[in-house]
């Protein structure tokens, strides 16, 4: 074997140096994933970029993708959050992937793809992970992490140990919508970017393979995203809307809505309406459907238990 030079041997070296988080093997997942009659049609891995959603929207508006394109990143350095957050993990720690999907359903029913992504997810983590997973509404992936504990609430209740693992993106995009999905894997509490944050490795993980992770995800979302089409988008015919309702940690909780235009709504959420959104029921017993902003968790009633019994099924 001709001796590298060192310049290389240094190259692949620092590629290498983290072993307990090897790179994605492309190769492997396009034969898992990519076939005949499946959604996914294409499968990417690249080592960095910006943000995936940002790099599959723009090959969407030039028609360069079909539906069912996979584009998957080892590190994000500019990836994006709802309102704009940033979103940032060291390289391989996580996964981070957007997905490209033309709905033949009704325009109108399309908001219910981020809340369908989210009880995928959920679902594929609580499988393949072993651990108990919950949904906040719209778009968050919560956990419980052993022996840790998250702030007191505004009003003075003690924190629950909700952990926020992953989130969701939705963003239209030529014909159809991308869907950015970004999960934390292996970050250490070291690692972590703000409190509130989790990882699966924290959440006591039976696994922080990425490879078996993703597979499971996309094949999850595969099912219910032909569940979902097979009712013409109807969440209550795909049970989409009480699967959803029954893994959402925020309902049964007390909570502040900071709405659009600076204003907030505080109240109990009771349900998750037909069109995905979320409904409060106020002191006046006024009840708001919420169909946007941002939802602080203030307290959580004694018969709903986030993280625990009413989480996806596994």
């Amino acid at each position: 074997m001709t001796p590298q030079p060192p310049e290389n041997r240094d190259k692949d070296a620092g590629r290498w140096s983290d072993l307990s988080r090897p790179p994605l093997n492309a190769t492997a997942l396009r034969r898992a994933l990519v076939r005949p009659g499946a959604l996914w049609t294409a499968l990417d891995v690249v080592p960095a970029t910006g943000s995936t959603n940002t790099d599959l929207a723009a090959r969407a508006a030039e028609g360069t993708v079909a539906e069912g394109a996979v584009l998957v990143a080892e590190e994000q350095s500019a990836g994006r959050g709802r309102l704009n957050r940033s979103w940032s993990a060291p390289p391989r720690s996580g996964l981070f992937f957007s997905v490209y999907l033309t709905p033949r359903v009704p325009a109108q029913r399309w908001g219910w793809l981020p809340l369908l992504t989210g009880v995928a997810t959920a679902t594929a983590l609580s499988r393949t992970a072993g651990i108990d997973t919950s949904l906040k509404w719209p778009n968050d992936i919560l956990v419980s992490c052993p022996g840790e504990t998250d702030a007191a609430g505004p009003d003075g209740t003690p924190g629950t140990g909700e952990r926020k693992v992953g989130g969701i993106l939705a963003e239209r995009a030529g014909d159809g919508v991308v869907i950015g999905i970004g999960l934390n894997v292996s970050l250490t509490a070291g690692e972590l970017p703000v409190p509130t944050a989790g990882s699966l490795a924290l959440a006591g993980a039976r696994t922080t393979d990425r490879d078996p992770l993703l597979r499971a995800v996309l094949r999850s979302l595969e099912e219910w995203y032909a569940t979902w089409q097979s009712a013409v988008g109807d969440p209550g015919a795909s049970r989409l809307q009480e699967t959803y309702a029954a893994g959402c940690a925020t309902l049964g909780r007390s909570v502040r809505a900071e709405l659009p235009g600076d204003t907030a709504l505080t109240g109990e959420a009771v349900a998750i309406d037909a069109d995905g959104r979320l409904v409060l029921a106020t002191a006046n017993g006024v009840r708001h459907p919420v169909g946007a902003g941002d939802i602080i968790h203030l307290r959580a009633t004694a018969s709903r238990r986030p993280g625990g019994d009413d989480s996806p099924e596994p």
